[in-house]
């Protein structure tokens, strides 16, 4: 049996955290000035979306805030009580995340259908004015920038909590969508459409919470990766010289990075030496052919038959 373990460099680790708080620096400061300047212009306008977007906004530094500490912690080296790292710590991060995002939600869709019901029970509701619908244009800009900005960034450092964040962009983007076709909707003259449009928004929000938790939790309890990866991986394995056929190939994710196990045969009668080197070899490719691969076990079966 052949064990290889594959650390990420420590300057590595140091880019990717840098690129992370300099990203999540970005979204507080942005996410700052435009929950304020929402809220303002949802209370000036008087506009309910624009005051439940506003809210949705400011739970994004929040948000942000538990992605820097999830970042934080999972870039710590491996020590004696954590012997393969800290990566999952970032799933732990996604899902505060998440339940945060949901409790936000929760809360507009009810001041939402509070609203809807006391105008359907003759309550007045004044129509919001010009300046909640610029806002709303506004944020959806600004917001969307956001989220692929940080998905970027996201995506270059393989950061589960990140992409979590890029996606809590998203999801504000689009609940500045419902927010201006209420708001729009409510000015030429359907007014229950300002609260009809909160309770839209809850409802993307939620949908983004569970998905937020439903990745999280996959890289929390050992998910294996998905079928593509998979395969290509089979395929890189089969093509190295010596290979006869893959006995076994088990995958697991462990936070934003995989645990790889191979089984593979090679020919019985070569030496304890040359069955090493094809090892090695297939532990080396794994490495550079799949950059998320964290550890890699390789073990040498003798073939029944050579081919």
């Amino acid at each position: 049996m052949n064990r290889f373990s594959n650390d990420i460099s420590t300057n590595q680790k140091e880019n990717s955290q840098k690129i992370a708080m300099r990203v999540s620096g970005v979204s507080i400061a942005v996410n700052l000035l435009l929950s304020l300047f929402k809220f303002l212009a949802g209370i000036l306008a008087h506009s309910g979306a624009m005051v439940s977007d506003a809210v949705h906004s400011a739970s994004d530094v929040l948000s942000t805030f538990v992605v820097i500490i999830g970042v934080k912690l999972s870039g710590k080296k491996s020590d004696e009580d954590h012997q393969y790292g800290h990566e999952r710590m970032e799933c732990v991060s996604s899902i505060i995340l998440s339940g945060l995002l949901l409790v936000t939600g929760v809360g507009i869709g009810i001041a939402g259908v509070e609203k809807i019901i006391a105008g359907t029970s003759g309550e007045n509701l004044m129509a919001p004015g010009r300046l909640a619908l610029v806002a709303a244009v506004i944020s959806l800009v600004v917001k969307e920038w956001m989220f692929w900005y940080t998905r970027a960034a996201a995506k270059k450092i393989r950061s589960g909590a990140l992409m979590a964040d890029a996606w809590h962009h998203r999801s504000d983007a689009l609940s500045s969508v419902g927010a201006f076709i209420g708001i729009l909707g409510s000015r030429l003259g359907y007014p229950i459409l300002d609260p009809a449009a909160s309770v839209v928004i809850c409802l993307f929000i939620g949908k983004a919470a569970i998905d937020i938790f439903k990745d999280a939790i996959d890289k929390m309890v050992d998910h294996s990766c998905d079928e593509e990866t998979i395969s290509r991986m089979e395929k890189v394995i089969r093509a190295i010289p010596g290979v006869i056929q893959i006995d076994l190939l088990k995958t697991r994710l462990f936070g934003a990075k995989i645990y790889v196990d191979i089984e593979i045969a090679a020919n019985g009668e070569m030496s304890l030496r040359d069955a090493h080197t094809i090892a090695e070899k297939v532990h080396h490719t794994m490495e550079e052919e799949f950059p998320d691969v964290k550890h890699c076990m390789v073990h040498v079966n003798p073939a029944e038959k050579d081919y």
